[in-house]
């Protein structure tokens, strides 16, 4: 089969392109080199929605951090995904502080954001009680947001799939050939054929661009280490907060997330090594250490546990979102780092733009599906909706996660749902087992016998992210 076009990387950009060219009668095919969606940036990040006013105006990131924004809550609710709209604020101590942010107001009233305000220490301080007494006053933007990253990209890989879209797990780009009218794209022994190709490689969109002859930038890894608290200390702040930025980023924030935790963090390094997720001591006490500046009584002694993520930057700072030079029938989506996420929405609807003018004819698909049930319907009835659940099918009442109070059945659900979720991140991501308190301590033993009874496979083959990552590696007796 010839695919109208070809998506590579399965990350949240590479799935909402994905999701977005099903709305037109075409043949789509999205190609990740893991055995599962959001393996990338799009599962250690941030969470924020950003409202945008930290871009510079005219830039692309700009343009549709603002757009994306606006989007998401609809995009949210179609896909069964958590969202809220809680909020952002930028911090300032003293006048230069303050200056920074009166140009940030200043920007954000340029690109667009609405209801920007800046406010004083004593409003400040009803809106968030634990912020320092330092404080002398803030930006606030009511439009920030937070949102789930992985939920909503396998959401988004699922709806596109609904709609006749194919994925392709484990599939490595290793060589791109154009053959005059389509793009073959190899893989181990796999070849696929492709009229139009869109490079949403992350981390990697350099490299799978340098296979067409593209060598006009670079993707360079900025490391960006989080600590994340029980669910009990979810309520400390109401907003996401920042301090002023710098040219390194947002700096060190703290933020509720939609699951109920707290989540601070990132640190910022420039790295070389594009898988380096190591947490550090240093990057620990980095984040301790400026979460209490900004709240003295940051609950930090409750963390559950660690985590580091990549953002793939830039020389030039801004998304590359064109055509390649070498070639108009390949798409570059490169360069997404912060804001991508809160972006998205609108990068999708971008790159089908430029499709349509590199020539891909697309006629409105009348069948497109844009709503998708969460993958956590069952978490969401009403106890009497799930006590009808319980007396069809009595898995649903016996909890394996206690922490996340996560049954059987949802697992079970999740495993036969997505053909994907054959690893115990992948059932983790889809259900929250293993999330809480105790991180998978009690419930991940179980959660490996489901997957083996579930997949067919012994045991020991049962791994918690992919290949070599094995859990068990034999029998004792």
């Amino acid at each position: 089969m010839i695919f109208d076009v070809a998506v590579i990387g399965a990350g949240v950009v590479g799935g909402l392109i994905g999701r977005e060219l099903t709305k037109y009668k075409l043949s789509v095919c999205i190609l990740e080199k893991e055995c599962d969606v959001a393996m990338g940036s799009s599962r250690a990040n941030s969470a924020i929605v950003h409202a945008g006013f930290d871009a510079e105006s005219g830039t692309l990131k700009a343009k549709l951090n603002v757009r994306g924004s606006q989007m998401m809550e609809q995009v949210a609710k179609d896909l069964g995904v958590s969202y809220r709209r809680n909020g952002s604020l930028v911090i300032g101590f003293d006048e230069k502080d303050m200056a920074i942010i009166r140009t940030l107001y200043d920007r954000g009233l340029e690109n667009g954001v609405q209801g920007l305000e800046l406010i004083g220490r004593e409003r400040l301080k009803k809106l968030e009680p634990h912020l320092s007494d330092q404080v002398v006053g803030a930006l606030h933007a009511p439009t920030g947001a937070i949102i789930c990253p992985y939920d909503l990209t396998i959401s988004a890989v699922g709806n596109a799939m609904d709609n006749g879209a194919e994925l392709k797990l484990n599939f490595p780009v290793d060589k791109i050939e154009w053959a005059g009218e389509l793009f073959r794209i190899y893989s181990k022994d796999t070849t696929i054929e492709a009229r139009y190709l869109v490079d949403a490689a992350g981390l990697y969109a350099d490299e799978i661009a340098k296979l067409i002859g593209e060598d006009g930038f670079s993707i360079r890894p900025r490391r960006g280490e989080y600590l994340l608290l029980d669910k009990e200390c979810g309520s400390f702040s109401d907003h996401t907060v920042f301090r002023t930025p710098t040219k390194m980023g947002k700096g060190i924030l703290i933020t509720p997330t939609v699951d109920g935790n707290l989540l601070l963090g990132p640190t910022s390094e420039n790295i070389d090594d594009k898988e380096d997720t190591e947490v550090t001591a240093a990057g620990i006490q980095k984040i301790i250490g400026e979460a209490l500046g900004d709240m003295p009584e940051v609950p930090h002694r409750k963390v559950i546990t660690s985590f580091c993520g990549l953002r793939a930057t830039t020389e030039g700072g801004d998304f590359i979102l064109r055509p390649a030079k070498e070639n108009p029938h390949f798409i570059l989506a490169a360069g997404i780092d912060s804001p991508g996420l809160s972006s998205a929405p609108a990068i999708a609807e971008y790159v089908t733009e430029l499709l349509k003018k590199a020539g891909l004819v697309m006629e409105p698909n009348p069948k497109f599906i844009p709503l998708r049930e969460s993958t956590h319907w069952f978490r969401n009835l009403p106890n009497g909706e799930k006590n009808k659940v319980i007396e069809n099918d009595p898995k649903f009442g016996r909890v394996i996660c206690r922490c996340e109070t996560v049954t059987e059945g949802e697992i079970i659900d999740a495993i036969r749902r997505n053909p994907q979720a054959t690893t115990l991140d992948a059932v983790k991501r889809r259900t929250r087992s293993g999330m809480g308190r105790c991180q998978g301590g009690f419930c991940s033993p179980y959660i490996v016998e489901i997957l083996s009874r579930e997949l067919g496979i012994p045991f020991e083959e049962v791994t918690k992210s992919g290949k070599g990552s094995y859990i068990n590696v034999g029998k004792t007796k």
